[in-house]
């Protein structure tokens, strides 16, 4: 699954499901994450503190209404699972209309939209519903009936592993806490799941860890349940809105300058993007960012979140997220893990003058080609750099070169015996 078509397949698979923080939802999304990758799935009780947090309890649903006095269902949970309040706690009564009000979620700026809302840790009910749809409800007398059940249960997250040379780790991670919501929760797992896929045909350096998780309290459990293994993640990115047709966004680390910035810095500057410094809001990297892991972790998106109209609200749904965009957003993960897997330090080993590189055939063997001039202005800067303390990626960000250049022109170097990692 690596092409823009299938990765919009799964999101439109995956978008029925009602997905929060627990329940089953998540485990529906985990079962078919796991027909294309092998997952390690973990329970983690209610109850649990992580951290300076405790584990909720499960939410499940099984339906949901509003329905005037002829019975007629005016809000439907059958019909959208935006529809009820995320963690609404189970009600069956009938209301006035005035009172129902107080209970219910619309957008007026959006009339015709359904907003996504949630009331994890306060006990509550509502239900959300288009403006245009709460305008036509005549007075009178509602029932409401939320059939849900908050229990002692579990908080549910996977892993999927792509093992590398190192032990040293990338981390991708996701979240799938968000019900029908396409760009926001589910073009981000699509990407990821093909990502490994290709990673797994690739062999690479880093050890690659992908976590699919409920946003925030996911993302505590995960750090609070591996901290003794903390130190062997070395770089990561956080992976939402991976398909609206929005150019790339970029958030720096809290770091702002770990290698995973630097990465992104010089592989999207030659394409329409954004880089946003760290602030401490957004998704899961301000978890993996806090001060006492203060990991190499930045997050990818397209627009950012928020920052489209469609953002939790219905119309974020599968017609709102575009193949291409998603096979753009691979690739540039693609090209940004082969730039971080490549990035080595070498020693020149002919350090006293220029080797001469025609005699070892170095220049011979760039013949006619195009791109003969900047193959040799990257060798030499590679021979000129290579004192054990410059990166590749160091010498491609000072000579303003492409690091696929300057990678090659290590390589031949390292052939000719001039070079040693």
């Amino acid at each position: 699954m690596r092409t823009g078509p299938e990765m919009h397949a799964l999101v439109e698979r995956l978008y029925p499901f009602c997905r929060s923080i627990t329940g089953d939802g998540v485990r529906q999304t985990l079962a078919v994450i796991g027909e294309h990758l092998p997952l390690d799935r973990y329970e983690v009780p209610s109850g649990t503190d992580v951290l300076d947090w405790t584990v909720p309890p499960e939410w499940n649903i099984r339906d949901a209404f509003v329905a005037d006095s002829s019975g007629r269902r005016v809000i439907d949970f059958r019909k959208s699972n935006l529809h009820v309040v995320g963690y609404s706690v189970p009600v069956d009564r009938v209301v006035s209309l005035t009172e129902l009000r107080t209970h219910l979620h619309t957008l007026p700026a959006q009339p015709s939209l359904i907003p996504y809302r949630t009331s994890y840790y306060s006990p509550t009910w509502g239900f959300c519903l288009a403006q245009d749809v709460l305008d036509t409800l005549p007075e009178g007398d509602y029932h409401v009936k939320i059939d849900s059940t908050l229990a002692d249960g579990h908080l549910t997250y996977a892993e999927h592993v792509v093992p590398g040379e190192v032990s040293d780790e990338v981390l991708v991670s996701c979240h799938l806490c968000h019900p029908s919501l396409a760009n926001d929760n589910l073009a981000g797992i699509a990407v990821a799941v093909a990502l490994a896929q290709a990673l797994a045909g690739e062999k690479p350096y880093y050890t690659y860890r992908f976590l699919f998780m409920p946003g925030t309290i996911g993302a505590i459990a995960w750090l609070a349940r591996n901290s003794e293994r903390i130190d062997q993640v070395k770089h990561g990115v956080v992976l939402a809105c991976a398909g609206d047709r929005g150019s790339l966004t970029y958030k720096r680390s809290r770091r702002g300058d770990a290698d995973i910035d630097r990465v992104f810095a010089h592989i999207l500057k030659d394409k329409p993007h954004e880089i946003r410094e760290f602030s401490p809001y957004g998704y899961d990297e301000r978890q993996f960012c806090s001060p006492g892991f203060n990991l190499g972790i930045g997050s990818l998106t397209r627009t950012p979140y928020a920052g489209y109209p469609e953002y939790h609200t219905s119309a974020d749904n599968p017609s709102f997220v575009d193949p291409d965009a998603m096979a753009d957003t691979l690739d540039t993960l693609r090209t940004a893990f082969s730039v971080l897997d490549r990035n080595r330090r070498y020693v020149n080993l002919s350090p006293y003058g220029e080797p001469q590189l025609g005699k070892r055939g170095l220049y011979d063997s760039l013949g006619g080609r195009s791109d003969a001039k900047e193959a040799q202005l990257a060798m030499l800067w590679v021979l000129s750099l290579s004192d054990g303390d410059h990166s590749l990626l160091d010498i491609a960000e000072r000579a303003d070169l492409p690091f696929g250049a300057v990678a090659a022109a290590a390589d031949a170097l390292q052939a000719a015996g001039l070079l040693k990692e």
